[in-house]
């Protein structure tokens, strides 16, 4: 199959640069995979999971949360807000935060502003989660 050049760079730097066979990630208009010679394309990303083929045909998976994806002249730049590897994710740590943002939502008496706040935290706990358990 086919290759092209995929570059992820996140506020923690370079997480990868090399060529890949496909791209699947979550846009805000719905899932979306990218290969090569794809046309020329720009979106926002959503929240998800992204799997990522590598040239030899395995996969890699990461939680990717927000930010931008860009597909020109073969070459896709991904700028998420956060990408962490499958394999880089504390699970322990994604499961506390899931119960601290449940415990906040059953409060009786929250703020609309901090409802949202902590349905935002519950739901990157939760593509964390599935991410980590999809290895």
């Amino acid at each position: 199959m086919a290759t092209f050049r995929l570059q992820v760079v996140s506020m923690d730097g370079l997480e990868y640069d090399g060529e890949v066979q496909r791209v699947k990630l979550r846009s805000i208009h719905g899932d979306l995979a990218i290969l090569a010679r794809h046309m020329n394309y720009c979106t926002a990303v959503g929240m998800g999971t992204a799997e990522v083929t590598m040239p030899d045909g395995t996969q890699r998976k990461a939680a990717c949360i927000g930010g931008m994806l860009s597909m020109m002249n073969n070459v896709c730049r991904l700028i998420p807000t956060t990408w962490e590897w499958s394999e880089e994710i504390d699970i322990e740590r994604a499961k506390a935060a899931k119960e601290r943002a449940e415990k906040i939502l059953h409060e009786e008496y929250l703020e609309e502003q901090a409802r949202i706040r902590a349905e935002a935290r519950l739901y990157r706990a939760l593509v964390r989660i599935g991410t980590a358990s999809r290895k």
